[in-house]
């Protein structure tokens, strides 16, 4: 009966493994952390004719959001068959008339490798009222393996698909 109940134990805990990600080793990137996206990278006043140019901020050739948008936390794993898992909290305007609230937005995923990048379905998935969401997808095309230089962005569904938010790299 022990023998019995070992192995019932030993094959619970390699299902377990399985559910929540696997071994370490099936891990192609991994995200703890965000920042929230600043639409502007930086500002220079002509001292001669008072003239300003904005530079956006733009990462990976993707364009920033027309507003400052703020992020609690974010996890993420990105598995080299392409499988990503991220879990964000507090996804939230921070700034104009609609501050603190998610404006109605939905979010999808994209992985930049080095060279390359790969999305998750672009119709994304809604956050809720507190800016909440949870992306379980697989990238496509599938991402390089190694991954070099890894980013994470976040990006609304609308308009041209600007970044709100940016995992740090665990």
């Amino acid at each position: 009966m022990k023998k019995v109940l070992g192995v019932g134990l030993m094959l619970f805990a390699v299902v377990s493994l399985a559910a929540f990600g696997g071994k370490r080793e099936n891990i192609l990137a991994r995200f703890n952390g965000a920042i929230g996206a600043d639409p502007v990278s930086n500002v220079v006043v002509s001292a001669t004719t008072g003239a300003v140019t904005v530079t956006p901020n733009a990462v990976r050739g993707v364009v920033p959001p027309g507003q400052i948008w703020r992020i609690s936390t974010l996890n993420a794993n990105v598995f080299t068959d392409g499988h990503i898992v991220v879990h964000g909290r507090g996804l939230l305007l921070g700034g104009g008339n609609n501050i603190g609230t998610n404006a109605g937005q939905s979010v999808f995923a994209t992985l930049f490798c080095t060279a390359s990048s790969s999305s998750t379905n672009a119709t994304g998935v809604a956050l809720d009222e507190d800016g909440n969401f949870t992306i379980d997808d697989v990238l496509s095309p599938l991402p390089q393996a190694p991954c070099d230089s890894p980013v994470l962005l976040i990006r609304t569904t609308g308009g041209t698909h600007p970044w709100f938010a940016a995992g740090i790299e665990d």
